[in-house]
């Protein structure tokens, strides 16, 4: 199977279905959350030990995914591995998953990214936009570049990241974006410039902590290690973070947007 029933976190939002096209991300942030889940995630042992060195796409994912599409199904892409990671420039595996869906279109599709890359497939994504509900729900962490540096080195900077933002909604494709996870940032500044670009509503969530989250995917210790060197160990504590939440969502809320974490938030991405 290709596409695969969801449950927990992305089933309370609404979708029914997640599509992942690899195993591994070539990103390699240190946050990601998918290599503390292991074998449950899908993955190999090689997988969670050389994090981000390598990804291994599945063979023959577009013609597998067209015999599993049907009309009702809501899709969220991804919630394993960036469909538009660094490795899918030489791998081009997601226009052949786009055809395919063009061919047998589901309810909803909503691609989860921080890749750049997904400009190249503009045209595709405006044909399958004509056939479904198609949302791009783009990643941005923080707008200060130092931090992002830090915990992400391999993502593009925040100006690029809106850049791209705003060429996808230009060409008409519908996108929100999504604070995850929320890293050492200036919120306000932040918010001001996520509303400006996307001109949607803004979607949140924090870094884990394995002490308030004690079952399922947490941050890794890598980005633990980062936050305690740098100063930065607040940002994971519940408290702080929901200050956070509360700057951010006045300051979104006055500009005539929403703002919202949790399976709620997310759920907009699955609306019809």
């Amino acid at each position: 199977m290709i596409l695969t029933p969801t449950s927990g976190f992305i089933k309370e939002a609404g979708f029914t279905h997640s599509l992942t096209p690899a195993r591994n991300c070539t990103f390699g942030c240190t946050y990601c959350y998918v290599p503390t889940m292991r074998i449950y995630g899908g993955l190999r042992r090689e997988d969670w030990e050389r994090w981000g060195q390598f990804t291994t796409f599945k063979p023959d994912a577009a013609n597998r995914l067209t015999k599993e599409l049907r009309p009702n199904q809501v899709i969220y892409c991804s919630p394993l591995t960036d469909p538009y990671q660094p490795a899918e420039k030489d791998a081009e595996a997601m226009p052949g998953i786009l055809e395919a869906l063009i061919l047998n279109p589901p309810r909803v599709f909503a691609i989860q990214t921080r890749g750049r890359l997904i400009l190249r497939d503009i045209p595709i994504l405006l044909r399958l936009a004509a056939r479904t509900r198609l949302r791009v729900s783009f990643s941005v962490t923080t707008n200060r570049n130092d931090v992002r540096k830090l915990y992400e080195p391999h993502c593009a900077p925040f100006e690029e990241r809106l850049s791209v933002i705003r060429q996808l909604r230009s060409a008409g494709i519908e996108v929100h974006a999504t604070l995850a996870p929320i890293l050492p940032c200036d919120p306000e500044e932040l918010a001001d410039a996520l509303v400006e670009a996307t001109q949607n509503d803004v979607i949140g969530d924090g870094l884990h902590h394995r002490s308030t989250k004690r079952y399922g995917a947490t941050t890794r210790d890598a980005a633990f290690k980062i936050s305690d060197h740098q100063g930065y160990s607040q940002w994971h504590q519940p408290a702080f973070q929901n200050e956070i939440y509360l700057r951010l969502k006045e300051r979104i809320e006055g500009l005539g947007k929403r703002f919202g974490t949790g399976p709620e938030a997310f759920g907009w991405l699955a609306q019809p």
